[in-house]
This record gives structure tokens, C-alpha cells and sequence, in this order.
């Protein structure tokens, strides 16, 4: 803590000046991330307040749309992941920190409602008890980037229901539902029998979803399946399956679709459906996933923030991977 001596002396503040005197008296901050962090938001805050004239309601009015995104989230609904999503920060910030190589698959948003207490279930289980669901055989693979399959890769699976509700919307969810964890085999193999995936729309009777109506736009998602990956030295992927085709496939909420993630869905065949336990004719997914590691994640990352941080003008050092102001 910073003694009376050593505290910024604050000047006259005025518009033109608050925004070098908060600068300035955040400054006594010992961690220089934290410290360049406030140093960019405080900035970026303030241009914005002078850019628009920001008003006084309106000002008001933005802090207590934050209130309310905190009064309606609970531990299976968090609403400020949901306002990321619809402003585009979450792809955003995946982007960044989860950088792939050609040919991986890419990354896609985490979403309000995964959780932690889905079932580890064996290769070729059922992961949906909704009676109403087209049955859907999903049959995947985990590999490298060399082709090499990928063994003992923790594999979360989640998806809604028939009706385009996650079980933890339901009030009377009493075991998890639509969801699962399963674990790659020695040749990269998981497979799982869920249902076919609906368009669903985002929760939108809160905060986020009025937000959206004011600007327009629909609150719905297109058909598709979210996966995660985890594994010692592999990069932490979340991403997910859509479905081609999709009325949604183009204008998705969240921002979550990729060309690379849309899938299309096949015909099970006589051979296959032998193979796995399954209806000839039924509906099946075949998916081949590469997974890079987490070293060279971490060596795009690096590589794309020296180049994106010289492109701003801007003299930095990496420390852990994230940039903080050069020091002379």
C-alpha cells in the first residue's frame, strides 16, 4: 500500500484531464498486467464517454442493465456469459488465446449452460432420454495434427432437448439429461447416441435478450452439438457441430458458427448399423476432430500478439504469454 507521500498528486480534473489522472493514480499497482489492463480500459471508457456525449440516463441506464444481468444469473444461468456472446467478446477472446494451426478444428463459444456433473458414460451410450428426439448416432475421432490418434482425450458432450431447452432450464431437472463425458479409445474412437439437434433461442427474457430486441435482432441459435476437449499438453478446445441447412446457419446470436464447423447428416447404413448397435436408415454423424498442443497454441498466440501489438504502434513485452508495456 502506497504511503500519503507516494500517491499521485491529483490535478484540477477536468474532461480533457480525468483520464490521464485515473491513469496516473492506478498506476501505484504492483502487477504490471493488472496495471496495464485498468491503464487500456480506463481509456478506451473514457473516449467513449466523450465520443458519444454519453449521457447521464443513459449512463445510468447501462449500470443498471449490469444489475440486472447479476439479479437473474444463479449458478446454472450466467447472464454476463450470454451479453459476451450476443456482443461478440466470446469468439473474440477464444480467438486469441486459442489461436490453431491449418486443418484443426476451430474453436467455438462455451455458452451459459454447460456444467459439471454430466455422466461419464462408455462409447456407445445413450446421452438423451427424451422420448420425442430423433435418434442420432454420432461416431468420432480424436486425432494430431499428424494423423496420430489421440488416446485417453476427456470429451464433454452437450446438447437441448427436443424442444431447444438445455436440462438445466427445467425446473424439475432432477438427474443431467443431453449431456455426457466421454473418454477417446487407443485408436482416437467416442461414439454416442444423442438426438438430432433443434434451433433453440437464447434465454431472452432477461437483460441480454431485451438488449437484442432493442437492436433488432432475433435471439436464435442454429442446431448443434457442443463439444470439449481436455488433455494434458493438448490445447483446451470448446467448439461445436452445426448442422447444414439451418434457417439460423447465418445470423447465429452468439456469433458461434464457422464454415468449418457445419456438418452435414447421413443415412446410417446396413454395415454401420450392425456395427454400432443402430437403425439401418437412422440418422448418423461422422465427425474426424484434430486437436493441436497446447506448445504451439501458445507459440501462434505469441507470434500473432507481437504482430497484432506492432501493428498498434504499441512497445510491448510478452510475460506469460500476455503483453505489458516495455519498460526503458
Amino acid at each position: 500500500m502506497a504511503t500519503s507521500s507516494q500517491i499521485p498528486t491529483l490535478l484540477d480534473l477536468t474532461i480533457d484531464n480525468i483520464t490521464p489522472n485515473t491513469i496516473s493514480i492506478n498506476s501505484q499497482c504492483q502487477n504490471p498486467r493488472l496495471r496495464y489492463l485498468m491503464s487500456r480500459l480506463v481509456t478506451h471508457l473514457h473516449d467513449f464517454a466523450r465520443e458519444t456525449r454519453l449521457s447521464t440516463d443513459e449512463w445510468m441506464a447501462a449500470l443498471n442493465f449490469l444489475v440486472g444481468c447479476g439479479q437473474i444469473s444463479d449458478d446454472v444461468r450466467h447472464e454476463f456469459i450470454l451479453l459476451s456472446d450476443i456482443l461478440g467478446l466470446s469468439l473474440l477472446v477464444d480467438s486469441i488465446n486459442h489461436p490453431k494451426p491449418p486443418a484443426t478444428t476451430e474453436g467455438s463459444v462455451l455458452g451459459p449452460f454447460h456444467t459439471h456433473d454430466a455422466p461419464t458414460l462408455p462409447s456407445g451410450a445413450t446421452m438423451s432420454s427424451d422420448p420425442e428426439g430423433e435418434p442420432l448416432l454420432c461416431i468420432c475421432t480424436v486425432k494430431d495434427t499428424a494423423g496420430k490418434p489421440l488416446e485417453g482425450v476427456k470429451i464433454d458432450i452437450w446438447e437441448t432437448d427436443s424442444g431447444g431447452h438445455y436440462d438445466v432450464q427445467h425446473s424439475d431437472r432432477g438427474e443431467p439429461s443431453e449431456r455426457c463425458i466421454m473418454v477417446s479409445d487407443k485408436e482416437g474412437r467416442f461414439w454416442f447416441k444423442g438426438i438430432r439437434p433443434v434451433s433453440y433461442p437464447i434465454p431472452h427474457d432477461g437483460p441480454a435478450g431485451k438488449l437484442l430486441m432493442h437492436l433488432g435482432r432475433h435471439c436464435w441459435r442454429p442446431a448443434h452439438l457442443h463439444f470439449m476437449f481436455e488433455k494434458e499438453g493438448l490445447d483446451h478446445l470448446i467448439t461445436a457441430l452445426y448442422m447444414r441447412g439451418d434457417p439460423y446457419e447465418t445470423s447465429d446470436a452468439v456469433f458461434g458458427v464457422k464454415q468449418s464447423l457445419i456438418v452435414d447428416l447421413e443415412k446410417t447404413d446396413a454395415a454401420t448399423a450392425k456395427e454400432y448397435n443402430y437403425t439401418e436408415g437412422g440418422l448418423l454423424l461422422k465427425h474426424d476432430f484434430i486437436l493441436t498442443s497446447q506448445a504451439e497454441t501458445e507459440r501462434l498466440r505469441d507470434e500473432n500478439a507481437v504482430k497484432a501489438l506492432a501493428a498498434l504502434g504499441l512497445r510491448m513485452r510478452l510475460v506469460d504469454h500476455l503483453p505489458v508495456p516495455e519498460v526503458d
